[in-house]
């Protein structure tokens, strides 16, 4: 599990093994017991959320909006 990111508590990550086929681009996020999942792309958007309550979420949510370019790179890095 590559950890991309480390901010405010939070950490932003990819599993190693995201799907046959691929996933597409998004980013895993935890902070304490909560694990959230958001999309990348033109939108970010949340797929799921996992025990992250709300203001977590939101702050996640800010987290992955302004390092997006860089979370999008450090996927196609990885998983070419």
């Amino acid at each position: 599990m590559p950890t991309v990111l480390r901010e405010r508590g939070f950490r932003l990550f990819f599993y190693s093994d995201e799907g046959s086929p691929l996933e597409p681009c998004h980013v895993h996020v935890t902070k304490g017991d909560g694990e959230a999942e958001f999309w990348l792309g033109d939108e970010v958007a949340v797929a799921f959320n996992h025990c992250m309550n709300r203001r977590d979420l939101a702050m996640a949510m800010m987290i992955v909006r302004a390092n997006r370019s860089a979370l999008e790179r450090a996927w196609h890095g990885y998983f070419g």
